[in-house]
């Protein structure tokens, strides 16, 4: 069984210069210090570590903290770990996170808070199979997952998960959805649902409120709410106007029954890496469906199984990428495969001006798979096509000086 084809491209990594020899911005880096509380990172006419009470409760909680997360002036695991008694925040890297959580004695009947496919809902538990110990992830969705990928530990755990009846009231940070919890709201829903009587654990939410109340009070030039986007406002992401060095663009062919990929392919656009794989399916066996798939029965003969598929594809993604991919559906594809590893954009929900919808600006669907070269498959002339649209916004930004819209 061969190997998906992709190569990697290593490059030096760059000269950092010692800006801590600058004796004006040390300086200034401690008067921005003290200008702040060294409790809960907030500017101090903003604290709110007065308002924080100790909050009594059985259930032990560990939160493991994506680092880019540790001086976050929004981050609830703050308040949580200040608050619970029974309460350990380890922040570090992924690879050393996952080393200090193995060392790291725990209960036997500990669970993991993450909404894997398996996991139960904590309502739903009797009194003696609820956990005596919880661990959470904290970090946006893409980080939470990081940790959950590069963690071992974690994948020992059994899961659970909340069904939040009421959005999230995290209004001065963009979520997901609507229905999305904080790593406050989120712990503090756990909890209660672990120990339904603890009147104590109101005060965590308390400590939440007060912190959004405060923020939104202060008028300042910096921060915007967290407002929805008007209708037919343009919605172009920033990350596609720059060098696009960490843009991988991806297409996946699935198969009949269950909506799986049966081939993936994709492309680097910073460096040009090619990745294309088979993976194991039983339309292969359609010739009707290779046909118009235009794909040679022999690819079947060198297609991976759906686990190595995604050991390969986590392989060939760096940290920083974002998949552009042109549908939904392809997106859909890597996340009942599990390797949805990175942010997605879909590339046909981006708002544009008309003119570049036109003939020979937009490649559309009617464009896709019309290419004659012999021995090219659907997928990759599907690929071309959304490789040519990004280009195309991406020179659209650069020609006008301005991106056409903004996103955060």
């Amino acid at each position: 069984m061969r190997s998906p084809r992709f190569s990697v491209r290593r490059e030096s990594d760059p000269l950092i210069g010692d800006v801590l020899g600058n004796s004006s911005l040390r300086s200034a880096s401690m008067s921005a210090r003290t200008k702040r509380c060294l409790r809960c990172f907030r500017p101090r006419s903003l604290c709110f570590c007065d308002a924080i009470e100790p909050v009594h409760h059985r259930t032990s909680v560990i939160i493991l903290q994506h680092r880019r997360e540790r001086f976050h002036p929004f981050n609830t695991a703050r308040i949580v770990s200040e608050s619970l008694q029974s309460c350990k925040l380890l922040v570090a890297y992924n690879d050393e996170l996952a080393e200090q959580f193995a060392a790291l004695p725990l209960d036997e009947e500990v669970g993991l808070l993450y909404p894997g496919p398996q996991s139960q809902l904590l309502s739903d538990l009797s009194p003696c199979d609820r956990p005596q110990q919880l661990v959470v992830l904290d970090g946006t969705w893409h980080q939470a997952k990081t940790l959950y990928r590069d963690i071992p530990r974690l994948h020992t755990l059994p899961q659970y998960r909340l069904a939040p009846k009421t959005p999230g009231r995290y209004r001065i940070r963009r979520e997901p959805d609507a229905h999305a919890l904080s790593t406050l709201e989120a712990t503090a829903a756990a909890l209660l649902a672990l120990e339904p009587e603890n009147t104590e654990l109101a005060g965590l939410t308390r400590v939440f409120d007060r912190m959004i109340g405060d923020q939104l009070s202060k008028t300042t030039t910096n921060w915007r709410q967290n407002q929805r986007r008007r209708r037919g406002s343009a919605n172009v992401p920033r990350v596609l106007s720059g060098d696009l060095e960490n843009i991988v663009v991806a297409y996946g062919e699935r198969g009949t029954g269950a909506p799986l990929p049966m081939y993936w392919t994709a492309m680097r656009l910073g460096s040009g890496e090619r990745f294309e794989c088979a993976i194991e399916s039983p339309a292969f066996d359609d010739a009707k469906l290779m046909g118009h798939l235009r794909l040679d029965r022999r690819v079947a003969e060198r297609a991976l199984s759906l686990a190595a598929f995604r050991s390969s594809w986590q392989s060939f993604l760096r940290p920083a990428d974002r998949i552009a991919m042109q549908h939904h559906g392809t997106a859909e594809l890597l996340q009942n495969a599990q390797a949805d590893f990175a942010p997605t954009l879909i590339l046909k929900s981006i708002n544009v001006p008309a003119s570049v919808k036109s003939p020979d600006a937009s490649l559309d669907e009617s464009s896709i798979g019309a290419s004659d070269e012999p021995g090219t498959c659907r997928a990759n002339d599907r690929l071309q096509t959304a490789v040519a649209y990004v280009y195309r916004l991406n020179a659209l930004y650069q020609n006008n000086g301005e991106p056409i819209a903004t996103r955060d």
